[in-house]
């Protein structure tokens, strides 16, 4: 515990000045968010490119909208035959256990 000298306390006139600080800084905040001045609004510029771009995206559009012509060499997704799926994964394994094995096989043999 401090000790006090002559029975004199400091942390009332200590209260005070905080109490004073403070108070100042807040009035001080609140008179600048007050009297600053707001940014000025930007004014809209026309973008030089702006109609490039705009006759760009009609083009693709048309392109979206158009009927593709198909090669006929290409299958449909509703005219391709479904695979079998355990065909399918048997020839995956085939194809790692070959290649696995290639693998472990000593260089000249």
């Amino acid at each position: 515990m401090a000790r006090q000298e002559g029975r004199q306390c400091s942390i009332g006139p200590m209260r005070a000045r905080t109490a004073w600080v403070a108070g100042a800084a807040g009035a001080a905040i609140a008179a600048w968010r007050k009297f600053r001045q707001p940014p000025p609004e930007p004014v809209p510029v026309e973008d030089p490119r702006a109609e490039e771009l705009r006759q760009k995206l009609e083009e693709s559009r048309a392109v979206i909208d158009a009927p593709e012509e198909l090669d006929p060499a290409e299958t449909t997704v509703d005219e391709a035959e479904p695979v079998d799926v355990q065909d399918r994964r048997e020839a995956v394994h085939e194809r790692g256990r070959a290649a696995a094995d290639e693998m472990r096989r000593r260089p000249g043999q």
